[in-house]
């Protein structure tokens, strides 16, 4: 399928994710592709779509705790790359290194399970929604840690009031739907 048929596909399903107001704390309007990616169409789709943000050379895919892990898994597949998961803290029995970050609604942490990624390796990393960058910066930063580089990232939704793009300056960042 060629590439403006995937986005127009993309487009299509996009009518999946659902809007959820004052989630997880009031004012804040979460948006929920659980209803897009427990479709067997929207799933592929969006897969699709994500491979097709890989750089030529990328090594792994890197899936964020925790809707990441999902896309980034199907990804890791159908690229026949390996996927590693950054996750919270207290998950991994061995943890390389660990990055505290702010949320639009609090703070959090991600850490990076030891001796999954080698130096020079070449990551592509995959969350569902960019909205301050906090997340994904803290990903990306983990990645470099270890003396890996991020490829690119590749995220399904970018919501682009909150201008999380900035905090990712100087790495490519692609996103499937931009609101």
């Amino acid at each position: 399928m060629s590439s403006q048929g995937l986005a127009e596909d993309v487009r299509r399903v996009s009518g999946l994710i659902r809007e959820v107001a004052d989630f997880p704390q009031a004012g804040v309007l979460f948006r929920d592709l659980s209803p897009l990616l427990a479709d067997a169409e929207g799933f592929r789709v969006v897969v699709d779509a994500m491979a097709l943000h890989a750089a030529e050379g990328t090594d792994v895919v890197v899936g964020i705790e925790s809707r990441g892990f999902l896309l980034g898994a199907a990804v890791a597949h159908k690229l026949g790359l390996g996927v590693v998961g950054v996750r919270k803290p207290g998950k991994l029995p061995a943890v390389a290194h660990r990055v505290d970050y702010d949320l639009e609604y609090g703070t959090a942490a991600l850490e990076l399970p030891e001796g999954t990624l080698a130096p020079g390796a070449r990551a592509l990393v995959v969350d569902d929604v960019l909205a301050t960058g906090g997340t994904v910066e803290a990903a990306c930063a983990l990645v470099e840690y270890v003396g890996a580089e991020v490829s690119v990232v590749s995220v399904v939704m970018e919501l682009a009031a909150l201008n999380g793009r900035d905090r990712l300056a100087g790495r490519k960042v692609r996103s499937l739907l931009t609101v």
